[in-house]
């Protein structure tokens, strides 16, 4: 029998693993199983777009008991008449009931949406916060605005006055009147193009790019212009499209407005300095010089007035916002913004707290 070689080691019964790199056999993680409530509910509460849906359905419900009560209650004013170069003559009864009942359905479907989404009403535009402020400043930018195109009509001879049509008291209600109506209409206009709805998809499409570039810093501005883009700019302008005496350089001015209205909202995360704006810019074309406002005459208005010469510098039955001068106000509009307004926050979802 041989002897055993003692060198010779016995084979261990344990299994040898070679020896790697860390993570070289790690699994990747497993993404979540979807459920039902994933596809309704993401990370900032209820999908943008289910919100979306569910508050156009809110409008249109309430829009149609809007409809059945004005009606039964005989609310409903007659249609605005029209002047012999097809511009819209508009009474402030017919305008203020218009505008707000408008107005209080998107409201009024904006606030059952914050309860739904559990979200504060104020996150859409129209907080309370700095509302006051705001509002005023915006009311005096819009008159100084729009007193200086006409100031720059005035000086190209693109427009002439035909004297003061109200005195006394009668000056004093119309004026009243149409500053309660022209805040009805900022009010409506600020909401539809630039309040929910640019809210609601800012946050479905700033949730898209942080979802495809987690590390993209950028998600939240992308989200605001993308939505600012469709509803302030490219819907405003469409919206203007039917205006009696409406030119190509007005629906480009009201984009461009659109811009303003936007970077106003932007900037401070409210809506109030718009709607100020709006009214009063209104205001002072419809009521105090008396201009044709997109195409519409208002009656009871402080002075009479009319176009004179190209319509390119008048803006013709379109009035001021018609005329090329306005390019250059609106411009220095966005300047005007840029060094009078602090930046606050326009927070999408509460983990940007901060973001402007």
């Amino acid at each position: 029998m041989s002897e055993i070689d003692p060198t010779i080691q016995p084979i261990s019964s344990e299994i040898q693993v070679p020896l790697t790199f860390s993570g070289e056999n790690e699994l990747p993680p497993v993404a979540p199983k979807p459920t039902v409530k994933r596809f309704f509910v993401g990370d900032d509460g209820l999908r943008a777009g289910w919100s979306v849906l569910v508050f156009l359905l809110l409008v249109v419900l309430l829009s149609l008991c809007s409809g059945f009560v004005t009606k039964h209650w005989h609310l409903i004013p007659d249609a605005p008449a029209k002047a012999a170069d097809g511009s819209t003559v508009l009474s402030p009864r017919v305008a203020a009931i218009g505008e707000f009942l408008q107005f209080a359905m998107l409201a009024l479907a904006a606030y059952l949406m914050s309860l739904i989404e559990r979200r504060p009403f104020g996150r859409y535009g129209l907080g309370a916060a700095r509302m006051l402020p705001d509002f005023l400043t915006g009311l005096f930018w819009g008159f100084a605005a729009l007193s200086l195109l006409v100031g720059a009509l005035l000086a190209k001879h693109a427009i002439a006055f035909d004297g003061v049509l109200l005195h006394g008291t009668t000056a004093l209600a119309y004026a009243l009147k149409w500053a309660l109506v022209f805040v009805f209409v900022g009010l409506f206009e600020e909401f539809l193009f630039r309040g929910y709805l640019l809210y609601t998809v800012s946050r479905g499409v700033a949730g898209i790019t942080r979802a495809m570039d987690p590390a993209n810093k950028y998600s939240h501005a992308i989200g605001f212009w993308v939505s600012a883009l469709i509803f302030s700019v490219a819907f405003f302008m469409v919206a203007h499209l039917g205006n009696g005496g409406e030119n190509w350089i007005g629906i480009l001015q009201v984009g461009l407005v659109g811009v303003v209205f936007a970077f106003s909202l932007y900037r401070t995360g409210s809506l109030w300095w718009a709607v100020g704006m709006h009214a009063s810019w209104d205001w002072a074309q419809s009521y105090f010089y008396g201009t044709a406002d997109s195409g519409t005459i208002a009656i009871g208005r402080l002075m009479g007035s009319h176009a004179v010469g190209s319509k390119l510098f008048s803006g013709g039955a379109d009035g001021p916002e018609g005329s090329v001068l306005g390019i250059p106000t609106l411009l220095l509009m966005l300047v005007v913004i840029h060094f009078t307004l602090p930046r606050r926050i326009y927070g999408l979802t509460a983990d940007q707290a901060g973001v402007v």
